[in-house]
């Protein structure tokens, strides 16, 4: 329950969709959910409620027993004096251990997505064609652009891409074989197939770029990934030439896969003359 209701007010705080007030009523009630405070009071409401959980129960009965709801309300007030009186140690402990649990999983998660990449992952869902072109947004796009590309459009293209932008939502979402798509991926190959990347040049353009970024992230995490296993502690003195060359081998292992012995010595030999010959 936890993990979901941080999951739900994160999506809020960083949704464009939502009003400026509803993002910040979010980020204000996530603060306050990952705060000790919170935690510490949310798990001894959790022992509290789970000791009179049977009295309530019990109470709720339309033909009391009043003896056995004597021996419920005496046993229901030894146990909260009992944890009044010895059970700060284990609540804390239980507390302690939730937190870090919680802000291990929130640094990772804050390491893999950082709040600029999310954001540029939210800028680029504004470009998909899904449901209509329901989450269509210029503003969204055109900051995309600017934030993120600045090298790959000039402030006289950013300028045009507003305007290209609207054209853009006025005639593709109503075009017969571009209306009815469902990732950013058929829309670029729709827009080459309709020769509208032709019509809308800078629109097509951030396409392409938007396109590159599963490619580019993927690439990164396994480089990572591949780092922690090639770079042993016997192996922490190679050097950077031959560590590239190691983890690109190792990282794209599909493909070397598929490449013979023979037409490796080959290549190897033609580089330049060798003093000895292995074959």
């Amino acid at each position: 329950m936890f993990n979901a209701t941080r999951s739900v007010l994160e999506k809020i705080a960083i949704d464009s969709q939502q009003s400026y007030a509803q993002r910040g009523d979010a980020k204000s009630a996530l603060k306050k959910l990952l705060s000790f405070d919170f935690v510490f009071i949310l798990h001894l409401m959790e022992d509290i409620m789970g000791f009179t959980d049977g009295l309530c129960r019990a109470l709720q009965h339309k033909s009391q027993d009043i003896l056995n709801a004597m021996h419920l309300v005496v046993g229901t007030k030894s146990l909260i004096q009992k944890l009044r009186d010895d059970g700060w140690e284990l609540l804390l402990q239980k507390v302690h251990s939730f937190c870090n649990k919680h802000d291990q999983q929130l640094q990772e998660l804050n390491s893999r997505f950082s709040e600029q990449t999310t954001e540029l992952l939210t800028l680029s869902a504004s470009l998909s064609p899904i449901d209509g072109y329901k989450h269509f947004d210029v503003e969204n796009i055109c900051r995309l652009a600017e934030k993120y590309y600045p090298q790959d459009f000039s402030e006289n293209e950013i300028s045009h891409l507003k305007y290209q932008l609207e054209l853009f939502y006025c005639d593709v979402p109503k075009h017969p074989d571009m209306k009815n798509l469902s990732t950013i991926t058929a829309l670029c190959r729709s827009l080459v197939e309709n020769r509208k990347s032709d019509v809308y040049p800078l629109v097509d353009r951030l396409i392409q770029l938007i396109l590159t970024l599963p490619v580019s992230t993927a690439t990164s995490e396994r480089a990572f990934s591949a780092m922690k296993i090639v770079k042993t502690s016997l192996r922490n003195k190679m050097e950077d030439d031959f560590l590239s060359d190691y983890l690109l081998v190792y990282i794209e292992k599909e493909i070397a896969g598929k490449f013979e012995i023979k037409s490796i010595i080959d290549d190897f030999y033609s580089m330049k003359p060798r003093r000895t010959r292995v074959k």
